[in-house]
Formats: C-alpha cells, sequence, structure tokens
C-alpha cells in the first residue's frame, strides 16, 4: 500500500474555493491577488488565509452553499481516486482550502478520499465571521503527510505527494515521489515529475509501479 497525498485547489479541481467566495461577496480581485502571492511564496500562507477570511467576512450561509456547489473536479480526477483505492492504496486530500467545498466536489464526482485534512470558514447568525480556523492555516503538509504515513504504517518512501503551489512544497520536498500539477516555478524544482493532466498522472504513477499498467483507463 502506498499513501498519496493530494492538494485539492489547482491539483484535484481547477476551483478555486476562495475566489468562488469572493465572486459572491463581490471581492474577487482582492482575493484573486493574494492567492497568486501566496502561490509563488511571496506571502505566507497563513497570513494569506487569514487575510481571504477576512475579506468574505459578512458573506451569507446561502452564498457560502452556493459556492461550495460549484467547486468541481478536474476531468478524470474522480476515477483516478477510485482506481488507486481499488488497487489498494490510501488516498488522502491535504488542502489549505475548505472541508465542505472537498467533500461535495468528491460527491459529485462519485469518488471518496480516505481522509480529507482541511481548513473551515465559521459562521455566526448565518454569515461568514472573517475569521479562518484548521489543521493547515499554521500547520504545514509535510508534518500532515508524516503523521498520516506514521499512523497508516507506511514508509515515507512509499508516499506519493501530488500539488501545485508553494504551500504544496512541504510534503512534495519530503515524499517518495513528488509530482507537480502544472506547478508554479518556485514549485518546479522539487518535483521528480510533472503533469498537466490526470491521464498523465495515472501513467506516471504507472511508471513508478504505483499503478498497475493493466488497469490504464482508455
Amino acid at each position: 500500500m502506498s499513501l498519496i497525498a493530494f492538494d485539492f485547489d489547482g491539483t484535484l479541481s481547477d476551483s478555486e474555493m476562495t475566489v468562488l467566495l469572493a465572486e459572491r461577496a463581490g471581492v474577487a480581485d482582492a482575493v484573486a491577488e493574494i492567492t497568486e502571492r501566496a502561490m509563488n511564496d511571496e506571502l505566507s500562507y497563513a497570513e494569506s488565509l487569514y487575510q481571504r477570511a477576512e475579506l468574505l467576512g459578512g458573506l451569507g450561509e446561502d452564498d457560502v452553499d452556493a459556492a461550495f456547489d460549484a467547486v468541481t473536479l478536474r476531468p478524470g480526477a474522480g476515477e483516478l481516486i477510485e482506481r488507486l483505492r481499488a488497487e489498494g492504496h490510501y488516498v488522502a486530500v491535504l488542502t489549505g482550502g475548505f472541508e465542505r467545498g472537498v467533500e461535495r466536489a468528491l460527491a459529485k464526482a462519485g469518488a471518496e478520499a480516505d481522509t480529507i485534512v482541511a481548513n473551515r470558514l465559521p459562521t455566526a447568525g448565518g454569515k461568514l465571521t472573517g475569521e479562518a480556523e484548521g489543521p493547515l492555516i499554521e500547520g504545514t503538509k509535510d508534518d500532515a503527510l508524516a503523521e498520516l504515513a506514521g499512523d497508516l504504517g507506511v514508509p515515507m518512501s512509499e508516499t506519493v505527494a501530488v500539488g501545485d503551489g508553494a504551500n504544496d512544497l512541504p510534503m512534495l520536498e519530503v515524499a517518495g515521489l513528488a509530482v507537480g500539477f502544472v506547478p508554479k516555478d518556485a514549485v518546479r524544482p522539487a518535483c521528480d515529475a510533472v503533469v498537466a493532466s490526470m491521464f498523465r498522472l495515472g501513467k506516471v504513477l504507472e511508471g513508478h509501479g504505483v499503478l498497475s499498467v493493466e488497469s490504464s483507463p482508455r
């Protein structure tokens, strides 16, 4: 069994949850700018998330639900997750994004992750409070990956990390196999392989013996 850890926003999904929320709050440009700075390692992830959450403060629950309902997986992502699990691997989603959006996108695709480690946007009085909470704000993905591998008894050499942005760097640097999904320039040097589709990711996993070639989708 290998442990496969996926980032979500920009990797499993081409949706950016904070951007979808920001569009409904009327602060899309400001949030997109903060997001880009964080992904290019110009701003710490924690600082960027707190800033974005503050901009989203006051957004109503109906708009929050509609934004999370709009989150979708990339083509082939759900099938790849289920293929990995069918071959006995443990699939985790480690994301600085938000649990509700991840769960809804997976459910729509008919897929399920074994573990989701994600953040949350608390509400009060039917509106976002402007705060953020969760394990991957101050915490980093390398620690989350190592803790999960330890719990499962999986050597770090048997872990795979897939991500695109600067907050994925810690897990990419410690994983046995690091795959960049259209990675940012600052992330590319840490990647053993770079892909631009779930089909190509499947081929990389086949090439490294994680997936059997026989079950490759046509």
